[in-house]
């Protein structure tokens, strides 16, 4: 058991440190893959039926587990091909290279004053409305979607492979892919989605929490405070309405002394998401230290997730 942990451990750190040198693979992505099968699917499946879209999130979920699975017990009796297949599917899922890559070109147009050009850049953090979004208003997106983000395509896939493994790593992520294509209340979705939005939420309850504590611990890697960061996180974070988002959200608001949170606009759906943290709104500077703060919660999620492997 000891060994099979360390091989699992092994590969998460291998594969770590290929999304951070390589970020996401160039050219067939297997998480794109597994969008265009999941979409080509749902146009054959869709209902507006809870059931019939618990059934369809049931088997793309399934399917990307079993695959998993199957890959692990493969590699059963061998332990370079347990390592090599772990780290390929780790730097497969995780998504931290590019999201720091993103908030680092958001950051350049806002420090240009380049608002258009920021505007465009938005989409490809957030699914958020940015026609009217002024300098602030970018920040303040760009900073709540990298700490979103660092929960969902960092700590809780590291964290998924070290107590599942392979099955883990693949299941999580096909999970958190079906949410974002289906799991919008839409009037499309509101049904069919709401068993890939209520899974994702329950995949996301601890990873999110134990994101926030790492949010925590790293504020000085930012000139933040852990204390403020945990009171802004214990006060806040049940304004907003995502039972995990605002874990995250919260406690970066807290590390960078600055107030996240307000009305957001989602392809015309508005949505109050609550104040959150006690600073000024973002600017340019503040979307910087949330990448640095970013790739610091990445690194203690693998520490944990290292040492909770199985």
């Amino acid at each position: 058991m000891v060994y099979a942990r360390s091989l699992t451990a092994l590969g998460l750190v291998a594969g770590y440190a290929l999304d951070a040198a390589l970020g996401d693979p160039r050219r067939g992505h297997p998480v794109a893959l597994f969008g265009r099968a999941a979409h080509a699917l749902e146009r054959r499946v869709w209902a507006d039926s809870r059931a019939r879209g618990a059934a369809y999130a049931a088997t793309c979920v399934g399917a990307a587990a079993g695959l998993g699975a199957l890959a692990q017990a493969a590699t059963r009796h061998r332990p370079a091909g347990r390592v090599v297949v772990t780290a390929l599917a780790t730097w497969t899922v995780l998504g931290g290279r590019g999201l720091a890559a993103e908030g680092e070109a958001m950051a350049v147009r806002l420090e240009a004053g380049d608002v258009p050009a920021a505007r465009q850049r938005l989409g490809h953090l957030c699914g958020r409305d940015a026609s009217g979004l002024d300098e602030k208003g970018l920040a303040r997106a760009a900073t709540e979607s990298i700490a979103e983000n660092t929960s969902d395509a960092v700590v809780a896939p590291l964290l998924w492979g070290a107590v599942a493994g392979l099955p883990g790593l693949f299941g999580y992520r096909a999970l958190n892919t079906l949410d974002a294509m289906v799991g919008h209340r839409t009037p499309r979705f509101a049904r069919f989605g709401w068993a890939a939005a209520r899974g994702d939420d329950l995949a996301n309850l601890l990873p999110a929490r134990a994101g926030a504590l790492a949010t925590a611990l790293c504020a000085r890697v930012v000139g933040g405070r852990p204390g403020r960061s945990v009171r802004v996180w214990r006060r806040d974070a049940r304004r907003h309405p995502s039972p995990n988002a605002g874990q995250i959200e919260a406690a970066f608001a807290g590390a960078l002394d600055v107030r996240l949170g307000g009305v957001n606009s989602y392809g015309g759906r508005v949505e109050d998401r609550g104040t959150l943290g006690d600073g000024p709104a973002p600017d340019a500077t503040d979307v910087r230290r949330a990448v640095r703060l970013s790739r610091a919660v990445g690194l203690a999620a693998l520490v944990l997730a290292a040492g909770l492997a199985r």
